[in-house]
């Protein structure tokens, strides 16, 4: 696992239905990649997030960094769009983190799976809380679609980008929530 906090990073801001999102990046092996995607939280700008994590970024793009972007900002807004993993830095994950993100990569658009179900999947049958955990500080949101898991009793859990935020891309997605807020589902993706 490589530091990535000491590389020289840039930042790309967007405009998108939930607020602006932040994409924080760097060149590698020749080829710009993906060290963070920041997605807006409930009273704390982005821009304020950005300066307090990646204080030395540098405001810049690229033609793929644009094209990963204007494919977020598609994603949030309804459009099916899978964005592939060779964009973004998975070594800066621990290889626990790895195993859950490259987990819930699979997940299709439309499905979700349970803590504790990717749990079991990755060989870690006790390790739901863990899971949740390696999704709380996942970097790369919606390329690594995090908000795809849920509580094993069908409420949301958590997300960086809030529960409303959450339970709109679901329902983007067409999963339907009850009025206690529980995915209404019979059947779990794992």
């Amino acid at each position: 696992m490589e530091k990535i906090d000491r590389i020289l990073s840039f930042r790309c801001l967007r405009k998108s239905p939930f607020g602006m999102i932040a994409i924080i990046w760097s060149d590698y092996r020749s080829h710009p990649k993906v060290l963070r995607i920041m997605l807006p939280k409930s009273g704390i700008s982005t821009g304020r997030l950005v300066k307090a994590s990646f204080h030395d970024s540098i405001s810049s793009s690229c033609d793929e960094i644009d094209g990963i972007a204007d494919k977020i900002v598609a994603f949030l807004t309804g459009n099916d769009i899978r964005l592939p993993l060779d964009i973004v830095r998975l070594d800066s994950c621990s290889d626990f983190q790895q195993k859950v993100l490259l987990a819930e990569y699979e997940i299709p658009r439309g499905c979700v799976s349970t803590y504790r179900r990717i749990a079991r999947h990755i060989g870690i049958p006790n390790g739901a809380r863990a899971v949740g955990s390696a999704f709380a500080t996942n970097p790369f949101p919606i390329v690594i679609p995090c908000h795809r898991a849920i509580r094993s009793d069908g409420t949301l859990g958590g997300y960086q980008g809030g529960l409303q935020m959450k339970r709109a891309l679901l329902e983007i997605e067409g999963i339907h929530l009850d009025a206690r807020g529980r995915i209404v589902l019979k059947e779990f993706f794992y």
